[in-house]
């Protein structure tokens, strides 16, 4: 079979790989060219996040809905999030490297800050829509990846009452995230 633009979703869901290969043809310069936004200082992994993103379109095209958004925009949204995914993972890398209080050369400072950058710039947009007191919870849970417990601890606030916060967050991180990608 053919593919073509009129059918090459259709063709995913079947995982027909040559639908992949129309879908690498015709978006893979965008999808790069998301990725290396983001991890421009870390040309390394360009390539890596690239195999995951095709990898996560092909594992997860069932969830692409063409009523809220188009292809395009949904694997651009695939690739951004996988790229932050990468600074996050790479940042943990960095903080795991100084065992023992090696210093790091100045080169590897930088480039640790501007990774701190641009995953601060990216979290704060997301939650722009949140209260700073909801902001914070986020941070903590998912940023920090700090257990319910001590967070609970931390701010005086019974689990129940964080993961209610936390649910009502996400739905209005959502709700915004989908409102952004539609503009």
């Amino acid at each position: 079979m053919r593919i073509r633009e009129d059918n090459y979703i259709e063709q995913l869901c079947l995982h027909n790989e040559e639908a992949l290969l129309y879908v690498i043809d015709v978006y893979g310069g965008l999808i790069k060219s998301v990725i290396s936004k983001h991890l421009f200082a870390m040309p390394d992994k360009i390539d890596e996040c690239l195999d995951d993103v095709l990898l996560n379109i092909w594992e997860n095209i069932s969830s692409f809905d063409e009523n809220r958004s188009t292809f395009k925009n949904w694997a651009a949204a695939v690739a951004k999030y996988r790229a932050v995914d990468y600074l996050r993972k790479y940042r943990q890398e960095l903080q795991q490297v100084n065992i023992e209080d090696v210093l790091l050369p100045q080169e590897d400072v930088m480039l640790e800050r501007l990774v701190q950058e641009e995953i601060s710039e990216e979290m704060e947009s997301l939650l722009s829509c949140l209260s700073e007191s909801d902001r914070s919870l986020f941070w903590k849970l998912y940023v920090e990846e700090k257990p319910m417990e001590e967070v609970s601890r931390e701010t005086g606030m019974k689990k129940a009452v964080i993961y209610n916060r936390v649910s009502r967050g996400k739905r209005r991180v959502r709700k915004q995230y989908l409102s952004e990608r539609e503009a």
